[in-house]
């Protein structure tokens, strides 16, 4: 089912300087090597949460609104992932997100005249999901549980729980039997 949650960006002087705060810390963290110990912190300091001790990232990575993101337990993002998380992302258990994915939460209206507004939806990847290299996720999807996303694949719907998808826009080819 598609998440019908939409909401009017908007840009208040708080959202801003938490995204320059943001874009800031992720600057900092992606600027030499970290140990994985060392990035955890910094994306607890950048989500103002508790990230989990046996969550793994490969930076650089980007995100442009810290507080907007959700790591669950023993998930992984590969180098190059951007997260437009001002809609909210959540990332919950056991899910691998491959190289250069993007989850992007925001988007705007077609009508010329509201264009400039910023319009978003949460992304929700629930567990043991899995995204290959190159996936875009956009505003208001859910990936199901035990997913998987093809590569290059663009998400423009939820996914259901236990299948395969694959396209643009991603579709799904089959089902996966456990």
């Amino acid at each position: 089912m598609e998440n019908d949650n939409e909401n009017k960006y908007v840009g208040s002087d708080a959202v801003y300087a938490e995204v320059q705060r943001t874009m800031r810390l992720v600057a900092e963290m992606n600027s030499g090597y970290r140990t994985e110990e060392e990035v955890r912190a910094c994306l607890s300091d950048i989500t103002r949460r508790t990230v989990p001790a046996d969550m793994r990232v490969f930076t650089p990575i980007h995100i442009n609104y810290g507080p907007g993101v959700s790591f669950g337990s023993d998930c992984f993002l590969n180098f190059g992932c951007t997260l437009l998380a001002l809609g909210g992302i959540t990332i919950e258990d056991d899910v691998f997100i491959g190289p250069h994915c993007v989850l992007a939460t925001e988007y705007h209206p077609e009508e010329p005249s509201l264009r400039h507004t910023l319009l978003t939806k949460p992304i929700v990847i629930r567990q043991n999901a899995w995204l290959g290299a190159n996936v875009t996720v956009l505003a208001g999807v859910t990936i199901g549980r035990n997913a998987i996303v093809a590569a290059g694949s663009v998400v423009t719907k939820d996914v259901p729980d236990n299948s395969v998808v694959a396209g643009t826009p991603a579709r799904v080819i089959r089902e996966i039997h456990q």
